[in-house]
């Protein structure tokens, strides 16, 4: 037992091998997109309370995705108890799958490679789950409620050596930068314009809890070898930013500096360009590079530019710093070179995130393999915790990429549903332009300066 994606809907599936066809719950049926079709024989259902029913109907073709791998399916429509779908003997045996009982995993062999192995639930029960009204209708009878926020601590932990490939290449994924980047094919260059003469900012005040954080922040980039003690004319300030998950992310106030930097007019690729790209694709792995910036090594005359003052001394950076203007071009034309060869053929990269697609698991396996040996031989590095593997549906730049096609992220949907609505009639009137394009759609941009909710 456990919870799977079908077709685009997570639903509780029981393995039963002591059932002859798989089922389907009759709600679960009607949200499926897909037309039930007659059976052509009887089929007389023998439900565990010993009652039988008569089903008429079957949803044939639907897409069950085990452990990043799809599976077709047949489903015939009855009323099910606490699972949405049952998978009898009629797919267990087509697959020849074994279930280990005492582990609660289907194993199922694949053609010249290892078996999948499918984890179920590991928990003792099914919780019972009723109704708000039904739940309203209980307090109002004077029944005694616990309110208990319900937890699985027994989700199993992502590891390297659970990933086919990605367990070749341990060395791509380490725990931790191990030192200062080789020297590149790109160096980072900060060129100034003519006149400008060197901005030194008093350090901005901070907070004893900051102050604190500061000193540790600054010893962890001295132990890298990322930073090292500045005498340079340049300096500027240092202020903290509260991370989602309550730590100090340390930031260069750099906008001195900015002002008089030369830009780096290589250009981002456009979002639309690069999903383009995905048409026809099936499977994917999502690859976020660690502290992606602090692979690139800063041009030797340029580093006293990048110093900057503390209460604890004056510090330049050896690695490219976050907060330079120049920052993500010149990272977007490292990775493009690095990329190059497979680039729009397998792979999209935009700054530190590389996105690799095929069309079947083969191909995956092969485009998979090819990236992570050119990271390795490049000694670029990634974060393993941020990274997804075998995906048959990823979230990237902020879009849905499946082999339907691309759709917008439904979370980032929710800050337009609670945007408030206008108070006036003129409020936010004329916000947005619609301009059709070649093809006859419709595109928006923003008219006024408006705070807009994303």
């Amino acid at each position: 037992m456990g919870k799977f994606l079908l077709d685009d809907f997570y639903v509780t599936v029981l393995f039963d091998s002591g059932a002859d066809t798989s089922y389907v719950s009759l709600k679960v049926s009607q949200m499926l997109k897909r037309a039930p079709t007659p059976l052509n024989t009887k089929h007389v259902v023998e439900l565990a309370n010993g009652k039988s029913l008569e089903a008429t109907h079957i949803v044939q073709g639907c897409n069950l995705i085990l452990a990043g791998q799809t599976f077709s399916i047949d489903l015939i429509p009855i009323v099910l108890g606490s699972f949405d779908i049952v998978v009898g003997m009629d797919w267990l045996s087509k697959q020849q799958a074994e279930i280990l009982c005492k582990e609660k995993i289907i194993r199922i062999p694949r053609s010249g490679q290892e078996p999948l192995e499918v984890q179920g639930d590991k928990s003792g029960a099914v919780v019972g789950i009723i109704s708000f009204l039904k739940a309203q209708k209980c307090l109002r009878k004077g029944h005694t409620t616990i309110l208990a926020l319900v937890t699985d601590a027994s989700t199993k932990e992502k590891r390297i050596e659970d990933i086919p490939v990605v367990r070749d290449f341990p060395q791509v994924f380490p725990e931790d930068l191990p030192g200062l980047p080789p020297h590149r094919q790109v160096e980072f260059q900060i060129e100034l314009a003519p006149g400008a003469a060197p901005i030194a900012r008093a350090p901005y005040r901070l907070a004893p809890t900051e102050l604190e954080e500061l000193s540790k922040q600054l010893q962890e980039l001295l132990d890298k070898g990322f930073i090292h003690p500045s005498s340079s004319p340049w300096g500027a300030p240092v202020l903290f930013v509260k991370k989602k998950d309550g730590t100090f992310r340390m930031c260069i106030d750099y906008h001195e500096l900015n002002k008089v930097t030369v830009k780096n007019r290589y250009p981002l690729p456009r979002i639309d360009d690069l999903f383009d790209q995905l048409q026809g694709s099936s499977y994917y792995s999502k690859i976020d590079l660690r502290s992606g910036y602090h692979q690139l090594r800063v041009r030797d005359e340029d580093v006293s530019k990048t110093a900057f003052r503390t209460r604890y001394g004056h510090y330049e950076f050896l690695v490219m710093p976050f907060g330079l203007t120049n920052a993500p071009a010149v990272f977007m034309d490292l990775i493009n070179r690095v990329c190059k060869p497979y680039l729009d053929k397998f792979v999209i990269v935009f700054i530190d995130n590389i996105l690799i697609y095929s069309k079947s698991q083969e191909e995956h396996e092969q485009h998979l393999r090819l990236i992570l040996e050119l990271l390795r031989k490049e000694q670029l590095y990634a974060k393993f915790s941020k990274c997804d593997f075998w995906l048959c549906e990823v979230h990237f730049l902020g879009h849905l990429v499946n082999k339907e096609g691309i759709h917008v992220d439904p979370s980032k949907l929710d800050s337009i549903r609670n945007w408030p609505a206008p108070r006036t009639p003129t409020e936010n009137a004329n916000s947005w332009v619609w301009r059709v394009i070649t093809d006859g759609s419709l595109k928006t941009s923003p008219r006024s300066h408006s705070r807009l909710p994303y």
